[in-house]
């Protein structure tokens, strides 16, 4: 049994954001601190990951715990009613992710995942997303090679 009348919940679910959400805010405004640019929910993408590092070649997820179902976390809690509704949601939810994460990889994409239980503490996820992207620009910078213009005789 819901604690709250049907117009309410209604209400309340339909204010539930897909994008520009707190934690996706906070991710977006480190990465632009320390010096990243990227692009937003690129629909040409398998997913629309929510941050896109087109020159690392890396898609970042912001996911809610409840929503994407954080194993093992406390924000990942089942609703009492409709259970079996919610059951099929969430495994929607889960495949779904799943095939996007597969697609992007297979195009050759680094996909990380930020939960948004690991950005309600201290910075840790942040800090470790940090070292992730540093050590993903060491293995991506590209290498320069500068060629010896030649002449041609023949242009001249």
């Amino acid at each position: 049994m819901d604690v709250v009348d049907k117009v309410t919940r209604s209400r309340m679910m339909s204010g539930i954001r897909g994008k520009n959400t707190q934690p996706e805010l906070k991710v977006r405004c480190f990465l632009h601190a320390l010096g990243y640019r990227f692009r937003l929910h690129r629909k040409d993408l398998p997913g629309k990951p929510d941050i896109v590092l087109p020159k690392l070649m890396t898609c970042i997820f912001v996911h809610g715990c409840f929503w994407h179902r954080h194993p093992g976390c406390q924000y990942s809690t089942w609703p009492s009613t409709r259970s079996e509704f919610w059951n099929e949601k969430f495994k929607k939810n889960i495949d779904r992710d799943a095939k996007h994460q597969a697609a992007l990889e297979a195009m050759g994409w680094i996909v990380l995942i930020v939960w948004e239980c690991e950005l309600k503490g201290a910075g840790s996820a942040l800090s470790h997303l940090s070292d992730r992207l540093e050590a993903i620009s060491k293995t991506k910078r590209p290498t320069i090679t500068r060629k010896k213009a030649q002449l041609d005789p023949s242009s001249g």
